[in-house]
């Protein structure tokens, strides 16, 4: 009875996927761009969102994650951030009701300016025949 010892364990999955396109030098490049592309895509997305209300930091953590997936520096991005993240919510969460509130009231106030700046007041005020001119967007004028 003999027994085959292989050298490397067999990859199944993932693993086996990344390493028969690493094989291919041309097709390894055409991946890490596509994951780049779209890794940086995410990413701004999720910066654009962060003074929002929802998933902003959330988003910039996946497109972190996608980018990490196969570059160093990203990965060390994404740890960095994460601990960033962490201190400064501490610090927020160490500050009590009152900076809640005006964080709120910030927040608020931002999410007002951008759908007037963006239009949205101008819009729903047409629609339900309301034509001051104070509703429209300064970029119509």
């Amino acid at each position: 009875m003999t027994v085959e010892l292989e050298s490397e364990p067999t990859r199944t999955g993932w693993r086996a996927f990344r390493a028969r396109l690493a094989a291919r030098p041309t097709l390894n490049l055409a991946y890490r761009i596509g994951v780049a592309v779209i890794g940086i895509a995410v990413l701004v997305v999720g910066i654009l969102a962060i003074p929002y209300p929802g998933p902003g930091w959330a988003i910039v953590f996946a497109g972190l994650g996608i980018l990490a997936t196969e570059f160093a520096w990203a990965r060390r991005a994404l740890g960095w951030l994460r601990d960033k993240y962490r201190q400064g919510m501490a610090w927020y969460s160490a500050r009590g009701p009152a900076m809640r509130v005006c964080a709120a009231m910030a927040t608020f106030a931002l999410v007002l300016a951008t759908l007037w700046v963006l239009g949205t007041f101008g819009l729903v005020g047409g629609w339900i025949g309301v034509e001051w001119q104070w509703l429209h967007s300064p970029l119509e004028r």
